[in-house]
């Protein structure tokens, strides 16, 4: 009798053992599809996040740009002002100005979005680009000024 009961205890707790199991590797399953779901989410998060800093900086380096555009402009108004020996040079600087400015942006423009670490990249170089052309505009400003 005590073997009877003793086997359907064992009987019992194996049965109830394995549903038991059954339902962790079903909680499991369920747990592993939240986590992928989860993991797909925050992909579509950061994509986005770095779309948006991509954006955010780009309209930063267009205004910038501007900014260089518009002193080129009013620069080429001052050219009239320049002696005769001297004009053809500023000129010349001039126009090399403009082109490195319209490189710039098309540079930009041009851009396509491979990643964070490819976008820090391209964008430092861009801005040491970009820190030259004023530099370069800031010093014919100051050779125009003597």
């Amino acid at each position: 009798m005590i073997a009877i009961a003793g086997t359907a205890f064992i009987a019992g707790a194996m049965l109830t053992g394995c549903e038991s199991s059954t339902q962790k590797v079903d909680a499991a399953r369920d747990n592993l599809q939240d986590a992928k779901v989860n993991v797909v989410e925050a992909k579509i998060e950061l994509t986005q996040a770095l779309r948006d800093s991509i954006q955010a900086d780009r309209v930063e380096l267009e205004q910038k740009i501007s900014l260089y555009d518009k002193s080129i402009a009013e620069l080429k108004l001052k050219v009239n002002t320049q002696k005769k020996e001297s004009k053809a040079v500023y000129e010349q600087t001039l126009n090399e100005l403009e082109l490195k400015s319209k490189q710039l942006k098309k540079k930009l423009q041009e851009y396509k979005e491979e990643g964070l670490s490819e976008w820090d990249s391209f964008k430092n170089e861009f801005r040491h680009d970009m820190d030259e052309l004023g530099a370069a505009i800031s010093d014919l400003t100051k050779n125009n000024v003597k």
